[in-house]
């Protein structure tokens, strides 16, 4: 039978599938026809821009001094240098925000990502190559690593650093690709209700699944702005002061909690079978329960406490709208 609704359906399922290192696929679900997309575009747009990476931005190599010199002894010229090593992907080992190595090479050699990682930087694309050397030369460098978030062209570094660097284009993101499919999917009786799926891959930086929470938190921050005129404190999912509540945490059968036999049976007989019933039920409700003796009330009460949810509190509405919708999928 269909039912008036007050508030839109609170999604209540998250998975979360490793495919490697670097891409991850991450699924949200129910959403209500719209709500789905509704939330995936910005989380996308957050993904590729908000971000934080590392990238070379300048670097001083002795013995030329611009991007269009070439060095004795060198295959590549300064240029395609440049290009090489803006492809290979650093991060800084420590807090600081950014960094300045120093390397040198003695040929003949062939120079890769791997030649790079030293006490303050790891190279995530250690095949990456940088440059061919001969006998005869020997290659002297710094490169400044940097840490952010989005592109910085190399004219608005130039003025940040001493005039014996050639600045380079900073490319700060390290999401590669953000891909999500909005699927349909059936709840009870209804097949309009959607599934939001990301999949999201990283250069190696930072995994995808920390970059999609990065990407959450920012979107989170971003909506903060409205708590200094609206009083949002009714519609939060959980007190500051708290731990969220977790909807798998009260989908355990009452039959798990070690009570004792008549106080299971009086549950059992009132058709109670589930935790999460127990814990929507208010402390009037519990000691109304058709034949709850006083001392199987303070069992079960005492057992509601220690898990965290005593029968003097209410779980906030949405938190009890998701947990109704979720009790009704699992009775079905």
């Amino acid at each position: 039978m269909k039912k008036f609704a007050d508030t839109p359906f609170l999604p209540t399922e998250v998975e979360i599938e490793a495919i490697s290192e670097t891409e991850a696929k991450i699924s949200a679900y129910p959403f209500e026809s719209g709500f789905a997309i509704t939330l995936a575009h910005p989380l996308r747009r957050l993904l590729l821009s908000s971000s934080v990476g590392y990238s070379p931005i300048a670097v001083k190599i002795e013995g030329a001094s611009h991007e269009f010199d070439s060095l004795r002894g060198m295959l590549e010229d300064i240029a395609i240098f440049i290009i090489n090593l803006k492809n290979i992907k650093f991060k800084i080992l420590s807090d600081e925000n950014q960094v300045e190595v120093e390397y040198s090479f003695n040929g003949p050699k062939e120079i890769k990502g791997s030649d790079l990682v030293n006490s303050d930087v790891e190279i995530v694309s250690p095949e990456a190559h940088l440059a061919t050397i001969n006998a005869d030369c020997n290659l002297t460098f710094s490169v400044i690593i940097q840490k952010g978030i989005g592109y910085m062209p190399s004219e608005d570094i130039r003025d940040m650093v001493s005039s014996d660097y050639i600045p380079l284009d900073a490319f700060f993101t390290p999401v590669k690709k953000v891909v999500y499919d909005i699927e349909k999917m059936l709840v009870e009786d209804n097949p309009n209700f959607e599934k939001a799926v990301f999949t999201v891959q990283t250069n190696g930086q930072i995994t995808p699944i920390n970059a999609f929470k990065e990407a959450v938190s920012v979107m989170y921050s971003q909506m903060s702005v409205f708590n200094k005129v609206f009083d949002l404190s009714e519609v939060t999912v959980s007190d500051s002061t708290e731990e969220p509540v977790e909807l798998k945490d009260l989908i355990v059968k009452i039959d798990d909690l070690n009570l004792s036999a008549r106080s299971f049976n009086s549950l059992d007989r009132a058709g109670l079978k589930y935790l999460g019933e127990l814990v929507l039920m208010s402390e009037v409700e519990v000691k109304n329960i058709k034949n709850l003796g006083k001392k199987s009330y303070d069992e079960i009460a005492d057992k509601l406490a220690s898990l965290g949810f005593p029968v003097e509190n209410t779980l906030p509405e949405n938190i009890a709208s998701a947990l109704r919708r979720k009790l009704e999928q699992f009775k079905a």
